[in-house]
């Protein structure tokens, strides 16, 4: 063996030291290598749902890398003495360097260990409002829904955002403690219009197209919002009555899926079209302009009417 180190010295101008480091370091990242690989194996074998399989494959990374830079730090650095003070010699020009990229560090670490929100759900940051599909050291990827198309359906593009927006920009999280969304419905029809038919006929649709609980997931539901202080009353549907300038309004509150908005707007509103149209006595508001003449103006044009 010194032999051979000796040869490749005199060949290559190589030192021993730095051959045996360069030997510990394949060892090394041979040997996390396998591990990895064999974690991976047996989780993707015994776990069957692809998101808690997604994140324990993201966490085995994480793992094996962090452990990979240790060991190989503690091979050529000799000791984490010696790390420690080339740290401590770089550090001040580090952090004014990589600043952003240090605050998207810091960020994944909040995000992993607070959780404000996780794969799979339905967030918005700033104007962006996606479906988390991947969370990196460094940002985090939405496919994002809304933009050009209406009721947050999916465009087809996906947005990276910086991990440090989660210190510095609100975030709205579809999914927290409560797996389903409010969403209302605006109905104007006019006030000669039998408006307590009307509302008769908007509550009994709002009873079919909204999502029915059950007993023991209305108990879930009521669970979860309690540990989160979100208290909610009533999960039926309801249609509330308002007077507006051009009518009288009626407002569907239901229950949705946060997948179905758009599919039980559609629903909602085909039904009501189809409703009013076999209701003569009930008509749809839109804006509208009035005149008003008096008698005397009436009269007025009466002789201006009369033939010379």
């Amino acid at each position: 063996m010194r032999r051979i180190e000796h040869w490749i010295e005199e060949a290559i101008g190589l030192p021993a030291a730095a051959q045996e480091n360069i030997v510990f370091s394949v060892v090394v990242l041979a040997g996390l290598w396998i591990i990895s690989r064999l974690l991976l194996r047996v989780a993707s074998q015994r776990q069957t749902d692809s998101r808690k399989l997604y994140q324990w494959k993201k966490t085995t990374n994480y793992v094996v890398t962090g452990l990979g830079i240790i060991l190989l730090a503690n091979i050529w650095f000799e000791g984490f003495q010696s790390i420690a003070t080339f740290l401590g010699l770089l550090s001040a020009g580090l952090v004014v360097a990589l600043r952003d990229p240090i605050m998207n560090m810091f960020g994944w670490v909040f995000l992993i260990w607070k959780r404000p929100f996780k794969v799979g759900d339905r967030i918005k940051i700033q104007e962006y409002t996606g479906d988390v599909i991947d969370i990196a050291f460094f940002q985090f990827s939405l496919n994002e829904l809304g933009q050009w198309v209406d009721s947050e359906q999916a465009t087809g593009r996906v947005v990276h955002v910086p991990n440090s927006f989660v210190f510095t920009q609100a975030q709205t999280n579809y999914n927290y403690a409560f797996p389903f969304l409010w969403n209302e419905i605006q109905v104007q029809i006019t006030f000669e219009s039998n408006w307590q038919k009307a509302k008769a006929m908007l509550q009994g649709v709002a009873n079919r197209c909204s999502v029915a609980l059950s007993e023991s997931a209305e108990q879930m539901v009521r669970r979860e919002s309690q540990r989160h202080l979100i208290f909610y009353q009533n999960f039926q549907p309801k249609v509330y009555t308002k007077v507006r300038e051009n009518g009288i309004q009626l407002t569907i509150r239901y229950l949705c899926n946060l997948n179905g908005r758009r599919d039980s707007e559609n629903q909602i509103w085909e039904e009501v079209l189809d409703l009013f149209r076999k209701s003569p006595d009930i008509h749809f508001a839109y804006p509208t302009t009035r005149f008003y003449q008096s008698a005397e103006d009436q009269q007025q044009d009466k002789q201006d009417e009369k033939p010379i």
